[in-house]
């Protein structure tokens, strides 16, 4: 069975009954709720702003200008009136903040008590500016705070034209006024120059007084400079001498101190040594003799123990073996004699000890005969034998004189401790000498330093004088040469201004309110717009026009299966099977396409440019649209409706169709791109409004190759769902 008849079949079914013909009208009548009623709600809301209740708030109490009364705020109020821009409401400051803030009104524009004035001051000394006061509440509605933005900059251009036609019309006014003072000046000029030659002489005189005020400065200057630089030298001496002074006070402080600590240690050590040698001195010198013979013996004793060392092993092991025998016999001796029960002896006690102590005897050999056997002992002892055997050789041979030398010791450390006193109690003395010239150094410095203080003043002040009668010099001159140039400027002025007065305007009032009207407003914008959308709801069609397409066929395919069921029994081909599934619902998408635009333009009145182009281009998109959702639905069975739903919200965020896709964060131009309602919303617009048509073909191509794709893809899908699984007789998920 062919395709088209298979959908056919399929489409049949929905005329068997009440319900099933009730659920196909409402499918083909779905794209109206997105379309027809979004597109309805907001067809034109800029031309029915009249309709928003604002609150107008007119306290300006005017102000007089020029034996005028000005009332900017009443001339503002009558104007936005006449303009029907809003729903004015004119109340009190404190009901248009009750309003705003409850919803009562939408936004409030207040004009406030000085307006008059500060607009009036434009033509004073001290020129202010008018501010109109526009509260918006965003908690209200966010859009109606954008579009009164655009309206009170209108309206705040218009107030500031009128305020500057105000200002510039003054300056005109005062170019009259001017004419005559400027010939007045003229006459004042020529007066001055009278004046000036008289000027001339007194100045003459005055830089010949100056000129020799100047020689005796500058002599002056001379002398000073002079006595400051001996003072300075003086200063810098004393400087130096005090430094001096200080340094040699410090050291000979420091040397008393050392000098005090030397003598308190020196006499530490002779009485130390005093009192040793009353003790030991007598005994020292009367055996001296006998202490170095007693040394000498020490010495040779060492030496011999020294020469013999190496025989001392074997003898220790001599010793512990014949200590062990002896042990070893008397403890045989003792269990012969008292250990058998029968007492040989009488006394087994005194054996039994000497038995014990024969044992504790060979120990002891044996931990002798350990001992010297290690080479390192033995090699310590030979060491420590040599170095007794060297000091008892020096007693010996210093043990006679012993006694004087330690006499003369004695007399070198007293006489030591009666220097280092001497030493102390001079450097006492210098160091009281040193402060007492430290003294005397530090009080020439102040005085030296004062003195170059002094002169440096006097020598600063004295050249600031000389400079000073020098500048009053050169002024004199300067003024003097001056006057003459004043006397021909006066003249040149005078010249000038009767010139000046002359060629200044004197408008009358038309000239006047022609050039204000210029000057206030120098620049108009000529606006054109080439295919201009004649309302908010043309221009926003090409957005939801996809929007409510895509929703019809979302809907569709969940009452008609996007695979069908007879062919996919019949074992037909898998493009059959895909096809079969297709056609109903793109048939029903013509239908949808049909009715959305029948009421978007007989009923709201929607104009295209290209209509028959438009129609064409949208049956494009239904195959596209009808493709898509049909290869997902039967790719992914139930979950398909969310992946529907879900690129439906990518397309949209991503396709432009309000602000341009550059306004947007990076992911979604990153995708626009890539997806078909990007290149439709753009195609539409070129052909409901107008102008190249380059987009359409474009975009034409790019639905071609989804539709084909798609198509493709579900092809693929139903060669799958031609073997029943389990799965498809029990799905994890069902919607």
């Amino acid at each position: 069975m062919r395709s088209p008849k298979l959908a056919a079949l399929e489409l049949k079914r929905f005329g068997r009954g009440k319900l099933p013909r009730a659920a196909l009208a409402a499918l083909l009548l779905l794209p109206l709720l997105y379309g027809a009623l979004y597109l309805w709600s907001f067809w034109d809301p800029y031309g029915r702003l009249d309709k928003i209740p604002v609150a107008l708030v007119d306290e300006d109490a005017g102000a007089d200008v020029g034996g005028r009364h000005l009332s900017a705020g009443d001339n503002i109020v009558a104007g936005l009136r006449d303009s029907h821009t809003f729903d004015w409401h004119q109340v009190d400051a404190a009901a248009a903040g009750r309003g705003v803030e409850d919803g009562t009104y939408y936004l409030s524009l207040s004009i406030p008590r000085d307006f008059s004035r500060r607009i009036a001051s434009s033509s004073g000394g001290h020129p202010e500016t008018g501010a109109l006061k526009v509260r918006t509440n965003d908690a209200n509605n966010y859009i109606v705070g954008q579009i009164s933005r655009t309206v009170f900059s209108e309206v705040r251009a218009a107030a500031s034209a009128k305020a500057s036609r105000t200002f510039l019309d003054k300056i005109f006014v005062s170019f009259s006024a001017l004419h005559g003072k400027t010939e007045e000046a003229a006459d004042g000029a020529d007066r001055l120059k009278d004046g000036i030659g008289q000027a001339k002489d007194g100045t003459g005189k005055l830089a010949d007084g100056l000129g020799t005020a100047k020689n005796g400065s500058a002599r002056l200057v001379g002398g000073l400079g002079d006595l400051d630089a001996g003072a300075g030298r003086l200063s810098r001496g004393s400087t130096d001498l005090a430094r001096g002074a200080g340094t040699a006070a410090d050291g000979s402080r420091q040397l008393a101190d050392g000098a005090g600590q030397v003598a308190d240690g020196t006499q530490q050590l002779a009485d130390t040594v005093n009192g040793v040698v009353d003790q030991v001195g007598p005994f020292v010198r009367a055996h001296g003799k006998e202490i170095g013979e007693a040394a000498q013996l020490v010495a040779d004793g060492a030496q011999a123990v020294r020469d013999h060392l190496d025989k001392l092993p074997a003898a220790a092991s001599t010793g512990a073996e014949l200590s062990q025998g002896i042990a070893d016999h008397l403890g045989s001796y003792y269990r012969l004699r008292c250990g058998t029960g029968v007492t040989l002896v009488t006394d087994c006690a005194e054996l039994k000890r000497i038995t014990e102590q024969a044992n504790t005897a060979a120990d002891t050999a044996e931990e002798v005969s350990g001992y010297v056997h290690d080479q390192k002992n033995l090699d310590q002892l030979g060491r420590d034998l040599g170095t007794l055997h060297s000091l008892a050789s020096e007693l010996a041979a210093h043990g006679p004189t012993l006694g004087a030398d330690m006499d003369a010791a004695v007399r070198k450390i007293n006489d030591l401790n009666d220097g280092a006193h001497k030493v102390s109690a001079g450097a006492r003395k210098l160091a009281a000498g040193n402060a007492q010239l430290a003294s005397g150094a530090d009080r020439l410095n102040d005085g030296a330093r004062q003195l170059h203080d002094g002169t440096g003043r006097a020598a600063s002040g004295m050249t600031d004088l000389d400079a000073g009668v020098g500048r009053l010099k050169d002024g004199a001159r300067t003024l003097d040469g001056g006057m003459f140039k004043l006397s021909d400027g006066s003249a040149q002025l005078a010249g000038g201004l009767h010139d000046g007065a002359g060629r200044i305007p004197d408008y009358g009032r038309k000239d006047r309110d022609a050039r204000t009207l210029v000057m206030s407003d120098p620049v108009q914008l000529a606006s054109g717009s080439a295919h201009k959308a004649p309302n908010y709801g043309t221009g926003f069609a090409p957005y939801f026009i996809p929007l409510s397409l895509w929703v019809g066929a979302m809907v569709a395919y969940m009452l008609i299966p996007p695979l069908n069921r007879r062919a996919l029994a019949m074992g037909a081909a898998s493009w059959r099977v895909a096809l079969s599934g297709w056609l109903p619902v793109f048939g029903i998408g013509g239908l949808q396409t049909a009715a959305l635009m029948s009421v978007l333009h007989f009923a709201l009145g929607l104009q295209m440019v290209r209509a028959a182009g438009t129609i064409g281009f949208l049956v494009l998109v239904t195959a596209c649209f009808t493709a898509i959702v049909q290869w997902l639905n039967a790719k992914f069975g139930p979950a398909g409706r969310i992946l529907v739903l879900a690129l439906l919200m990518l397309q949209l965020t991503s396709a432009g169709g309000t602000y341009p896709v550059q306004t947007s964060p990076g992911f979604f131009g990153a995708i626009h791109p890539f997806l078909p309602m990007s290149y439709i919303v753009e195609g539409l617009r070129r052909l409901i409004t107008g102008g190249d048509l380059a987009p359409v073909w474009q975009g034409s191509a790019v639905l071609l190759a989804f539709t084909l794709g798609a198509l493709a893809l579900t092809s693929l899908a139903a060669r799958g769902r031609q073997v029943v699984r389990m799965k498809d007789l029990h799905p994890e998920l069902s919607l």
